[in-house]
């Protein structure tokens, strides 16, 4: 395991339905704004499509012969970097699901995580087109345990208290998150770092959904007390932080809290 990891979260405007523009734009943000260093690369919830359900349909791919993947991983080869590709629309045996692909540097595709928690509310209809995964993923990436997660995951602390119970490092929660629910979203995503004492990347789209909506358009790159390391607000780049995980395991040895979790808690009605 290495004991410091650089990251690179990169923020993003889609263009709505227009895969080919998102994967030219990604390429120039990652380009432009890499470091030298880098060891993972994460990207936002349906990047490729933006957040227009009307769009998943169409823009589905097979995983064998995915030209997102296909893209992903050529350029985790030429910067020699992981790359957590946010999500795009898979396509398994005549299902769609909201699919998060992690690729090594070599290029490889060593994990896939479906979104467990599907929206469907305020006209939004990712339930009847998408289906929901059934398992949370944990990815070994250069020795460090990830948990991955997407958006709307983020409403469900069973989910992040099962990988912190499985030992993870370090939590994603890609996400395409609407801006009319900006407390929700800072107050959860600094929650989930607080209470598993994990570095949490909480990382959205920016610019216009549909209807005069947007994205929120406001990342963190979290510690484990809660505090942020970088941020961006609305508009499109990058941000980056140095993960020190000798100094968040000294911490969870002073503050217990992860070990003091009861393994059941039986309620008493009075």
């Amino acid at each position: 395991m290495k004991n410091n990891i650089n990251l690179m979260a990169v923020q993003m405007s889609s263009e709505l339905g227009e895969k080919e523009k998102n994967i030219n734009k990604v390429k120039y943000l990652i380009e432009s704004n890499i470091r030298p260093n880098t060891d993972i690369i994460i990207l936002p919830e349906v990047w490729t499509v933006g957040w227009a359900c009307k769009y998943f349909e169409n823009s589905a791919e097979d995983i064998e012969n995915s030209s997102v993947i296909k893209f992903l991983s050529n350029l985790a080869i030429k910067h020699n970097v992981n790359i957590i590709g946010g999500s795009f629309i898979s396509r398994k045996h005549d299902k769609l699901h909201n699919t998060c692909p992690v690729i090594n540097r070599k290029g490889e595709l060593v994990a896939t995580y479906d979104k467990c928690h599907l929206f469907s509310y305020y006209g939004d209809t990712e339930g009847s087109i998408v289906e929901k995964g059934t398992n949370p993923v944990i990815v070994n990436i250069e020795g460090i345990r990830t948990g991955l997660s997407i958006c709307y995951d983020i409403r469900f602390p069973e989910l992040y208290r099962s990988y912190a119970l499985k030992g993870v490092d370090l939590m994603i929660n890609a996400a395409a998150w609407g801006i009319k629910k900006e407390i929700p979203w800072v107050s959860m995503t600094h929650s989930r770092a607080v209470e598993n004492q994990c570095y949490f990347v909480a990382l959205t789209q920016s610019g216009a959904i549909e209807n005069g909506d947007y994205n929120l358009g406001k990342s963190f790159i979290i510690d484990y007390k809660g505090g942020n390391l970088a941020e961006i607000t609305q508009g499109e780049g990058a941000i980056f932080a140095e993960l020190d995980f000798n100094e968040q395991q000294l911490f969870r040895e002073k503050c217990t809290v992860l070990k003091d979790i009861h393994e059941k808690y039986e309620v008493r009605e009075i």
